[in-house]
């Protein structure tokens, strides 16, 4: 029982009441009344945090000056809630450079209870490192003391990357109650520390045979920063160290190798500057220095100078040089000897023994003349200079070269044959061709350029033809005359273009096919002859002669 519709009556029983509920107190469902006589009883444990008040009107069901009652019952809280954080762990990010006294709200614990029972305090229980966090807090008018977590000092994910923050809320209650939540606290990397070399100097040595990719040594860089902030790329500075890429390096593993072939007697010492560089978005770099010295090995072989001494610095010589003349200058050099006079055997071959080489300090060789030259037999030669140094093993070189023989004009243009035959017909007009000859000349060039003409002479009746000087056409220039010059002879020359010109001549026979183109003329009008009449038969009783035709007839 906790309490009475009708206080301060006295027994015996009043009458009995009707109950009606106000403001959907929903009387019925957890309290009991007695109608007779008033008596107010629960039906079940009361719930403060459910319900903290019930109202309700009980109406005398009869009776004279008998009044309403108006009843207002009020649950008492009890501290029989514990604050209670939404959730039990909470996870949280904050940037390494976050500036001090920044905020960031928490889940705030609830209490169902009321008043001095509610939450009333928080507290960092565990987790806070050096004190890097406070907690502040705050209630608002829904009563619900709100929370947040504040930087108390300053993050470094590079020293602390994580926390985790274990905090409690107390209510008011004797004892108190109170609720726990777990904040992870997650530092975030900021790119605020460069890459470091663990050496700010490195030496290495490599041959200078090594091949290209050869491994020389390796750089190695760190950087406390996480992510892309601590991924760091290498390179070499081009700007201030090799640049002629003799070196590459590999980006990711800091691995230099060989870029290009190397050469001692070029460059012994080469210096780079290497870079390590982050990849945050504002990337932070680092340098350090790179000697790498190059090791001598006999790898070089010889060299070989050829100056030809032609008017055209080209290799070739003319046919008339005679023996001793020079074709060549040939020097030699051995560039991983430290002599000034290297010690290298030159030797020569090829020229079927034309060509020789003559020196007089085993430097400087001249490539001679050793016997007569005739293009005509051999235009062409090819040689090979060798040269030999004394290293171990000797290294060798050579140099091959095609030598012309230039032509001179030593020979002149020959005919297949010194007579030809050719015919022609009396009537031919001017301009029939009558024969085409042809002569060739072992010399090239100029001084095989052929040009054909006849030679003047007119006893031979040479002006009645023609010859084409490119071709060696002939051809008839007039009409000619069987009955003048059965079978004139025609002298052709041909002559080549080199100087001083040479030629050669060749004799054409035409024989002139006579056509019938005379009438007999004879040389009296009237002829007067006697004959015995015992002459014998076929014998001569008269002759004349053709004036015109100069022919004898008889009769």
């Amino acid at each position: 029982m906790i309490g009475s519709a009708n206080p301060g009556q006295p027994s015996p029983p009043q009458p009995p009441y009707n109950i009606v509920a106000l403001s959907d107190s929903k009387v019925d469902l957890d309290l009991h009344i007695e109608e007779s006589t008033g008596e107010i009883k629960t039906k079940r444990t009361l719930d403060h945090e459910a319900r903290d008040t019930y109202s309700f009107i009980a109406f005398p069901q009869h009776g004279e000056n008998v009044e309403n009652i108006r009843v207002l019952l009020r649950v008492q809280d009890e501290n029989d809630n514990a604050p209670t954080f939404p959730i039990s762990v909470m996870n949280i990010q904050f940037p390494e450079n976050t500036a001090r006294d920044v905020k960031r709200p928490l889940e705030a614990a609830i209490d169902r209870d009321t008043g001095i029972y509610n939450t009333q305090r928080y507290a960092i229980v565990s987790g806070n490192t050096n004190n890097e966090f406070r907690l502040s807090s705050q209630r608002l008018h829904n009563g619900v003391l709100f929370l947040d977590l504040q930087i108390n000092g300053f993050l470094d994910r590079e020293t602390t990357q994580y926390y985790s923050l274990l905090i409690e809320a107390w209510d008011g209650g004797t004892p108190p109650l109170k609720g726990s939540m777990i904040v992870n606290i997650t530092i975030q990397d900021m790119n605020d520390n460069q890459p470091i070399f663990i050496q700010s100097r490195y030496f290495a040595t490599v041959p200078e045979n090594a091949t290209i990719g050869t491994s020389v040594l390796e750089v190695l860089a760190t950087d406390t920063d996480a992510g892309e902030n601590g991924r760091i790329s290498y390179s070499i500075n081009r700007r201030q160290s090799d640049r002629e890429n003799m070196f590459q390096i590999n980006p990711k593993t800091g691995v230099i190798s060989v870029n290009r072939p190397l050469d001692f007697e070029t460059k012994e010492v080469h210096e780079l500057v290497v870079v390590a560089r982050d990849n945050g978005e504002q990337p932070l770099e680092t340098s350090a220095f790179v000697s790498i010295r190059v090791i001598d090995v006999n790898d070089n072989q010889p060299t070989i100078n050829l100056i030809f001494l032609s008017d055209d610095a080209t290799p070739k010589i003319s046919e008339d040089a005679q023996p001793g003349e020079f074709v060549a200058r040939i020097s030699v050099n051995d560039p991983d000897s430290k002599e000034e006079y290297p010690n290298v055997n030159v030797t020569l071959e090829g020229g079927e023994g034309h060509f020789g080489l003559t020196t007089h300090d085993n430097i400087i060789y001249l490539m001679i003349v050793s016997r007569p030259l005739d293009r005509e037999l051999k235009p062409n030669y090819s040689l090979v200079v060798s040269a030999t140094d004394q290293g171990n093993p000797p290294l060798h070189a050579s140099r091959q070269f095609d030598l012309q023989v230039t032509d001179l004009n030593d020979n002149a243009p020959e005919f297949d044959q010194t007579v030809y035959s050719a015919y022609v017909l009396e009537v031919a007009d001017p301009g029939t061709s009558v024969f085409q000859l042809s002569a060739s000349d072992r010399d090239e060039g100029n001084n095989s350029a052929i040009t054909y003409s006849i030679r003047n002479t007119p006893e031979t009746h040479s002006d009645w033809f023609q010859i084409d000087s490119r071709t060696g056409l002939i051809t008839t220039r007039s009409h000619v005359d069987c009955e003048t010059e059965p079978v004139p002879q025609i002298t052709v020359i041909a002559t080549d273009s080199g100087s001083p010109a040479q030629s050669s001549s060749a004799t054409v026979r035409v024989t002139i096919r006579d056509v019938n183109d005379n009438e007999p003329i004879f040389d009296q009008s009237f002829y007067n002859v006697s004959v015995q009449e015992s002459e014998p038969v076929g014998n001569c009783i008269l002759k004349w002669e053709e004036v015109h035709g100069k022919r004898l007839r008889q009769i």
